[in-house]
């Protein structure tokens, strides 16, 4: 994998063969589909995650060039951003935070683990994006503690609506792969 349109291209086979599964599924969302991608079929292949690693690196980053922003934190929701937003983190040398579902009943009672400060900018990264439900909770949460949330940056776009509801809440929305970039048609 040498240069980007190459790991690109390499990246969407890996998780198109890893993670898609065809067949009658419920989403999160509460939609049906005929087919689904297992996130955890490719968040927890080392191959895949260090490329997409960097591939998370080189958005953040041109996001900060283009929009003249400094990040200070990225932030991931449990379970499946977890391994996205670590990967990103040590790829570009940002702390990170883990959204939780829901608060802890135990210990610190927090739902938003990691060090955060008011006013802090944060890029949330996402696994795969259908509605985005998931990612503007947990952008609730962050913005709640204080954060300025920037963007919600999503490994797969679904094509179903989650561009529309990220830009509608007044966040930018990127995506490194749509099922179209994995060879999927509904």
């Amino acid at each position: 994998m040498n240069s980007a349109s190459d790991l690109h291209a390499d990246l969407a086979r890996a998780i198109a063969e890893s993670s898609l599964l065809r067949g009658d599924f419920t989403l999160r969302s509460g939609k049906k589909s005929r087919y689904y991608l297992d996130k955890y079929q490719f968040t927890t292949r080392p191959g895949i995650l260090r490329g997409l690693g960097r591939m998370l690196a080189e958005r953040i980053r041109e996001l900060e060039k283009d929009q003249g922003w400094r990040v200070d934190r990225l932030a991931g929701a449990e379970l499946g951003g977890i391994p996205l937003v670590t990967v990103a983190a040590l790829q570009t040398d940002i702390p990170c935070l883990f959204v939780r579902n829901a608060k802890k009943d135990y210990g610190t009672a927090r739902q938003l683990e990691g060090r955060l400060e008011r006013g802090e900018r944060v890029i949330f990264v996402e696994d795969v994006a259908t509605t985005a439900g998931q990612a503007l909770e947990a952008v609730a949460v962050l913005r709640e503690a204080g954060a300025e949330v920037l963007a919600v940056i999503a490994t797969v776009d679904r094509l179903e609506g989650a561009r529309e509801n990220v830009e509608s809440a007044g966040l930018i929305f990127e995506s490194l792969f749509t099922v179209r970039d994995l060879g999927i048609s509904a």
